[in-house]
């Protein structure tokens, strides 16, 4: 029997205190193969540049920076991993997925400093 990695991803909101940036992600979740790949999409509803991060939640822990500017990998992050986009389209792949993959996927724009999840 074929494993499958169950992955999801969250719609989040962020707001600061001059204006209010939409972050919209399809929330449905995604099941992928050990060594499949799988994309996550998020976009904006006005440019946030090149700010934009992307978080993984397990099971059980608190979500984890995975990605932060779009596409640099912050701290110990795979290389499986790659983030890309810039405006308002935002994109997070996964290649060769593990198990240890299976969680939520969340974005975050990081364009204003006063943003709260």
């Amino acid at each position: 029997m074929t494993a499958l990695v169950l992955l999801s991803v969250f719609i989040v909101f962020i707001q600061n205190s001059r204006c209010q940036i939409s972050v919209n992600q399809p929330s449905a979740p995604k099941s992928v193969s050990p060594g499949g790949s799988v994309t996550f999409t998020c976009t904006t509803g006005s440019s946030v540049g090149g700010w934009m991060a992307w978080y993984q939640q397990r099971p059980g822990e608190t979500p984890k920076l995975l990605i932060h500017s779009a596409s640099t990998h912050y701290g110990d992050t795979p290389s499986r991993f790659t983030g890309s986009g810039s405006g308002t389209s935002f994109s997070l792949t996964i290649s060769g997925v593990q198990s240890e993959d299976a969680g939520h996927y969340y974005c975050q724009q990081h364009y204003n400093s006063h943003t709260v999840i």
